[in-house]
C-alpha cells in the first residue's frame, strides 16, 4: 500500500514536484552565489587593517564599517531565516511592491552573506601572513592585496566551508514557503493536503532532499579535488 501510494504520487503530481525543485535550486544557488559576493565584500573590509599612514578619517569610517558589520552578522545570524523573510517580506511592501520571489532571494542571499562574511574571514585568517607582506612590498594598497592577493587564497581555503553552505540552503529553503513560495516543500505540503497521504508524500519529499544534497555533494567533492591538485606533474 505505501509503495502503491508513492507510486501514484509521483505519476500524478510529478510536474508539481519537478517545478518545486526547479525553483528550490534556484533560489538555493542565487542565494549562494549572492551571499558569497557578500560575504566577500563584508569579510574582505573586516581584515582589511589600516597601517599607520591612514587618515583620520579613514579610521573613523573603518570602525564605522565594522560596527555596522558586526550588527548586520549578528542579527542575521542570531534569528531564523523564517522570521527574517516574514518581517522583511512584509515590512517592505509598505514601501515598495516587490513579489515573494523577489522577497525570497533577497532573504536567503542576505542570511548567506552574514555566514560567508565569517567564513571568509576564517578563511583570509588561514593565509600565510607573507603573502600579504609580498604584496605590499611590491607597493599595492591594503585593498589591492586584500582583494588580488589574499581573496583568491581564502576562497580556496574556504571552499569546503562554501559549499556546505551551499547544501544548507538547498534545505532551508524550505522555510521560505511562509511566503507563498512554490518551492519543494510547498508543493509537497499542497500535494499532502489533496491527498491526504502525508506519510508517503513526505517520504517522497525527504527522499528528494536527500538525492540533491547527495549529488551536490559529490560534485563539490569533485571540484575541491580539482582545485588541490597539483599545479606541476613530476616528469619521469
Amino acid at each position: 500500500m505505501f509503495i502503491s501510494n508513492c507510486t501514484d504520487i509521483l505519476t500524478t503530481y510529478g510536474p508539481s514536484l519537478w517545478l518545486g525543485v526547479r525553483t528550490t535550486l534556484m533560489i538555493a544557488i542565487t542565494g549562494t552565489v549572492l551571499g558569497l559576493i557578500l560575504g566577500l565584500l563584508v569579510g574582505g573590509f573586516r581584515a582589511v587593517k589600516l597601517d599607520f599612514t591612514a587618515s583620520g578619517a579613514a579610521r573613523f569610517f573603518k570602525k564605522l564599517g565594522d560596527l555596522i558589520i558586526n550588527l548586520y552578522i549578528t542579527i542575521f545570524r542570531g534569528t531564523p531565516m523564517m522570521v527574517q523573510a516574514v518581517f522583511i517580506y512584509y515590512a517592505m511592501l509598505n514601501f515598495i511592491y516587490w513579489s515573494p520571489m523577489e522577497a525570497a532571494i533577497t532573504v536567503i542571499s542576505v542570511n548567506t552573506g552574514a555566514y560567508m562574511a565569517e567564513i571568509v574571514r576564517s578563511g583570509i585568517q588561514a593565509v600565510d601572513p607573507g603573502q600579504t607582506e609580498a604584496a605590499r612590498s611590491l607597493g599595492m594598497s591594503n585593498a589591492q592585496t586584500m582583494f588580488t592577493v589574499v581573496l583568491p587564497q581564502a576562497i580556496r581555503n574556504a571552499f569546503p566551508a562554501i559549499g556546505n553552505e551551499f547544501i544548507v540552503n538547498i534545505k532551508d529553503s524550505s522555510v521560505l514557503m511562509i511566503i507563498s513560495i512554490t518551492e519543494l516543500m510547498f508543493q509537497a505540503k499542497s500535494i499532502a493536503g489533496s491527498t491526504f497521504h502525508f506519510t508517503e508524500t513526505y517520504f517522497i519529499e525527504a527522499m528528494i532532499y536527500l538525492i540533491l544534497t547527495t549529488v551536490t555533494s559529490l560534485i563539490l567533492n569533485a571540484i575541491e579535488k580539482h582545485m588541490n591538485r597539483p599545479a606541476t606533474k613530476e616528469v619521469a
